[in-house]
């Protein structure tokens, strides 16, 4: 009973957002590895999603991944860095979490289009992670054999480590640069050059997933990098 308890307050804990995320994530590659689907449905094939109309293959190339041990690791950062930005910096303000999530999945979705990835969700984690890095630069974070690092560097110690484990190094690389598309073009070109924000949330977004607070627009700007 305490067991069950304990895993229901651990999942209520969870953000919504990053709960909805975190357990699609977990279940949609658990259904190929138990056989009850085919992963080639999963996958992004651009013939088949403008051919035959199989649109669903945009949302699951976001959901789906080889269930190993990688998995198991990205499901850990996916859990540790969305939770943290969603109740950090997007703290009450869902739309603009979901905006964040949706503009980088685009940018994704049309590059790995282009350089025919079919698998996005480990580029949509590492999106994730490098804004979140990036808005806490100077955090120290902890990695294996007592490695410590800026959070800003971060990234590049998670790419190079997922590289050397043999993770397709293109899908890791293009979620590094959407993730700082997103950060320069809404965070660092305002505050740090002076121009305007380039892209902002949709108003039926905040109709759908109004704020939890009465915060307009996104979070504090992070600190200045000069």
């Amino acid at each position: 009973m305490d067991a069950q308890t304990d895993l229901s307050n651990w999942i209520s804990s969870i953000p919504k957002i990053t709960r909805w995320w975190f357990f699609a994530f977990f279940f949609v590659p658990l259904t190929t590895r138990l056989g009850l689907l085919d992963a080639m449905y999963m996958v992004l094939l651009p013939d088949l999603l403008f051919s035959k109309f199989q649109i669903w293959r945009i949302v699951t190339c976001f959901l789906w991944y080889p269930v190993n041990l990688r998995w198991l690791m990205y499901l850990y950062f996916l859990y540790s860095y969305s939770t943290r930005l969603e109740t950090g910096y997007f703290s009450g303000m869902p739309a603009d979490y979901i905006f964040m999530l949706l503009f980088n999945a685009i940018c994704l979705l049309i590059t790995g289009i282009f350089l025919n990835l079919y698998v996005l969700s480990s580029s949509l984690i590492f999106s994730v992670l490098y804004v979140w890095c990036q808005i806490n630069k100077d955090t120290i974070c902890h990695f294996w054999f007592g490695v410590q690092v800026k959070a800003m560097y971060f990234p590049w110690v998670l790419f190079f480590f997922f590289f050397i484990l043999g993770d397709d190094w293109k899908s890791l690389l293009i979620g590094i640069l959407v993730g700082h598309l997103f950060f320069f073009v809404t965070m660092r070109y305002p505050q740090e050059f002076g121009g305007r924000r380039l892209i902002s949330t949709p108003q039926f977004l905040y109709k759908w997933f109004p704020s939890d607070t009465r915060a307009a627009g996104f979070g504090v700007a992070p600190a200045s990098r000069r």
